[in-house]
């Protein structure tokens, strides 16, 4: 048995304890050393391991006993293995499947790459008049915001139409029209992280949750009452069926949420008390965002006082006869990558991967944009006939990658152009900024990987996985990947102290080795450590 201790403090979530038998590692690090670690601000004697031994020690937690795990290190500069433990055993990545999406979105589309949004028309206008319809066409921006759509409003009235005679076309053509991805879960249709994907669409704010409105709720004028709701933005598409009363003061909130499945009917049903004042935000997905975007339109251009004598409705933009009344443009490719990565944005990743189809291969298809994400990681040094991509979000449950595959992807980013944006938009361990930590501002805090790993995060049922780039105390860079598959309770916590042990290790002094937290017995959903929002 090798006695280990904590080297971090309790409030990093890691703390000492005794853990089994070390196995034997791979890679030669360091070798084992007298030292004293602290804990509980006293000394103890404890015996320093080498670095292959303490991520065995590590792995050899209970958690992982009839489920699976992989674990590869590796110097970022020379690519040596530092670490292999299943290294070529395929398994489901979840959300760091992004790294495959966002490297070869870069890649492919270029940092540079803005989508757009243009209003066209066909038929003449006189005297205000435009005689014919008018076409909304979109070309994949997933950060469309409605104070957009009120900027293209803006531009067709300047352009001196008042009214329109035929109907508003919304066209989302540029993409296919398969909406959802392979293998996703019904039951995740009504929540933001799984919204629909289209080539015209509209995000509520600023994280750009295409596909997805928020449903503001605040306590009825008394008990009683209804629960008093707004929609963001104001459209016609979602229809709210409000059940919702005020409860009494102190009592709990039960408020639930819920677009049915096939529709844009909102079931709001439960109970907020009365003292609740703090309005309640749910995001809610939409069936056919298309139709969604179109109808915030309208309403922007009739505030412009343009008016839409016709209806909304689906078709195709005749572009070989239309003009351009108006277009919007979004932020950039390399500057998506923030939201997208911080925020492990899964809409975003999949319209990268269609926008990728459609500029690469004319196919604003998933199949044509998956495609070319493999063809990319393929030319970089990745062996991807041991991989399967599915999906560009991880959503997919038919993702197969290896931790190798992902180290080797990691170290063939560095040599890119654009590396820099992209590994500043990677989240940051213990940042507690939103638009920094990302979906890793809570974890690690205050331990030596703080503000140094930068990482993708990935959340399923049944999985975990944290791949990235790491300093040693040696000023030692490292590229590392882990995924964890079909386990019961969730091994986050090792995660975070295979983490912090990287950032702590150096060949210089002694180590003693990390234990991850064995204190919270009850972890919350999966879901919950990356989709902020659904917690």
């Amino acid at each position: 048995m090798v006695a280990v201790a904590a080297a971090v403090a309790a409030s990093a979530g890691l703390v000492s304890q005794p853990v089994g038998t070390a196995q034997v590692g791979v890679g030669q690090v360091g070798a084992a050393q007298v030292g004293a670690g602290q804990v509980g601000g006293g000394q103890v004697g404890v015996q320093a391991i080498g670095l292959p031994q303490q991520l065995d020690t590590l792995l050899s937690d209970s958690r992982f006993q009839g489920s699976q795990v992989a674990l590869v290190v590796r110097d970022a500069t020379t690519g040596e293995t530092v670490y292999d433990r299943n290294g070529g055993t395929r398994m489901l990545p979840a959300s760091n499947t992004k790294l495959f999406s966002s490297t070869a979105a870069m890649h492919t589309l270029g940092p540079d790459y803005r989508f757009h949004t243009d209003v066209l028309a066909t038929a003449p206008v006189r005297d205000g008049k435009l005689r014919g319809d008018l076409y909304l066409k979109g070309y994949g921006d997933p950060t469309a915001l409605e104070s957009d759509y009120v900027d293209l409003a803006k531009q067709v009235a300047q352009s001196g139409v008042k009214r329109i005679d035929g109907d508003l076309v919304a066209d989302d053509t540029y993409f296919d029209h398969v909406r959802l991805g392979d293998s996703w879960a019904w039951d995740d249709e009504p929540f933001y992280y799984s919204a629909q994907i289209s080539a015209l669409t509209l995000a509520p704010n600023a994280d750009y949750d295409s596909g997805t409105a928020i449903v503001e709720s605040l306590p009825g004028s008394a008990i009683g009452k209804p629960v008093k709701l707004t929609l963001v933005p104001a459209n016609g598409v979602l229809k709210l069926v409000n059940t919702a009363t005020t409860g009494a003061a102190g009592s709990a909130n039960t408020l639930s949420i819920e677009r049915d499945h096939g529709t844009n009917l909102v079931r709001v049903t439960g109970s907020i008390p009365v003292d609740d004042t703090t309005a309640g935000v749910e995001w809610v997905t939409v069936w056919e965002p298309e139709v969604y975007a179109a109808d915030v339109f309208r309403r922007a251009l009739a505030a412009q006082g343009v008016l839409v004598y016709g209806r909304i409705k689906i078709g195709a933009t005749p572009v070989d006869q239309a003009r351009q009344l108006a277009r919007d443009e979004s932020m950039t490719v390399g500057e998506l990558m923030t939201p997208f990565l911080k925020l492990s944005n899964n809409m975003h990743a999949e319209t990268l991967v269609k926008a990728m189809g459609a500029v690469a291969a004319a196919n604003g298809s998933w199949s044509a944009g998956l495609a070319v994400a493999t063809q990319y990681a393929q030319s970089v040094g990745v062996d991807t006939s041991t991989i399967r991509l599915s999906d560009g979000s991880g959503l997919s449950r038919k993702v197969n990658v290896t931790a190798d595959s992902i180290t080797d992807l990691l170290l063939a980013a560095q040599k890119e152009p654009w590396f820099q944006q992209w590994y500043d938009a990677l989240p940051i361990a213990g940042n507690p900024d939103r638009f920094v930590g990302g979906t890793l501002r809570n974890r690690m805090r205050n331990t030596p990987a703080a503000d140094n790993l930068h990482g993708k995060t990935g959340s399923l049922t049944g999985v975990t996985s944290l791949s990235g780039y790491v300093t040693d105390r040696d000023g030692r860079k490292l590229v590392f990947a882990m995924m964890s598959n079909n386990y019961l309770v969730s091994p986050r916590s090792v995660e975070d102290a295979v983490g912090v042990t990287l950032a702590s290790w150096t060949s210089q002094a002694p180590v003693a080795a990390i234990a991850p937290d064995t204190t919270r017995s009850v972890q919350v959903a999966d879901e919950c450590g990356e989709w902020d929002k659904a917690c």
